[in-house]
Parts: structure tokens; sequence; C-alpha cells
């Protein structure tokens, strides 16, 4: 190789990185992305990738860096199951990549509903019934009784139907910021 040919070689290899780095996403930029399937905190697990397209076309400074569109990449940096009276799932997602370009994002964190009021309505409406059935029955002391069974009835039925998971349904729009 001659030392123009190495000259315009390296010059070529300066060149090409830097467009690389001017069309790099810049830190701050907002991105939407429509997510491609649904993810589960009960089904998911940590390090879980997931896919994505934008879905609006990303623009910086008249610049259009990645049109709508787009496939995405992400990861799942946290994924906990939802306990059965309490602890709703959780769910933290990151995007890995824009249109196959590696970039670093903020996190999106998503909760599972609380079960405070489902676990009180299912614990008191079974205390509830048990006190009136237990009256009816035997009287005060029968009533006494009737609401400790619809109580523990209750708590079986918030136990076996309590799980409160963290979904976030295929098509639902996320938003991230580079980093």
């Amino acid at each position: 190789m001659t030392a123009i040919s190495r000259a315009a070689a390296v010059t070529s290899i300066l060149l090409s990185s830097l467009f690389v780095f001017s069309s790099t996403i810049p830190a701050g930029t907002h991105v939407s992305v429509r997510v491609g399937h649904e993810i589960n905190s009960g089904k998911a697990e940590t390090g879980q990738s997931f896919r994505g397209t934008l879905a609006k076309s990303i623009v910086v400074k008249g610049k259009t860096m990645a049109k709508a569109g787009a496939p995405v990449r992400g990861k799942i940096t946290e994924a906990k199951s939802s306990g059965r009276l309490h602890a709703p799932g959780e769910l933290t997602l990151r995007l890995t990549s824009i249109n196959g370009q590696t970039v670093h994002t903020s996190a999106a964190f998503f909760k599972g509903k609380s079960h405070a009021k489902s676990n009180v309505t299912k614990i008191g409406g079974g205390a509830a019934a048990g006190t009136v059935i237990g009256a009816l029955a035997g009287g005060g002391k029968g009533a006494a009784i009737g609401a400790a069974a619809g109580a523990g009835a209750g708590t079986g039925v918030a136990a076996a139907t309590g799980k409160e998971e963290a979904v976030v349904h295929a098509e639902s729009l996320i938003g991230f910021t580079v980093k």
C-alpha cells in the first residue's frame, strides 16, 4: 500500500467516524416508543429484551436522526411479580437501541394497582356476610363466629385472586429521554 493510499484510507476512516459521531442522538432528546408486545411483571424477567417502534421521528436541529416506525430495542432492567395480598408487580424498562444505534436512556417505571381497596372489599364483605349468617343461625355468639369465619373466607378469596401485576399493553406509548 502506498503512502497516498494509506493517507486516503486514514482520512476515510476519520471522516466516517466523524459522520457516526455527528449522527448520535444527543442527550436530553425525548423519544416516544410504541411497544410491540405486552410486557407483564408476572411473566417478564430482569434482563429480557423487548421490541417496538418509534412513534414519532427524532429530529434534532432540523436533521432527522431516525424516522417514525424505525425499530427500537429495550431491556427490562427490573421485573418484580405481584404478591398475593400486598406488593403489586413492578416493571422498569430502558431503551438499548434506536434504528440499530446504541443508546442509553432514562428508565420508564410501571407499577400494578394497589391491593388495599380490593382486599378491604373482599375481607370486609366476607366478614359482613358471615356476621349476618351467624346472627341468623345463632344470635350474638353466632354473629361473632360468623364474622371471624367470613373474614377468613374473604382473606382466602383475596389471596387466591389478589395478584396485581404491572402490565404494559401491546401498542402502548412509552416516553424515554436519551442520556
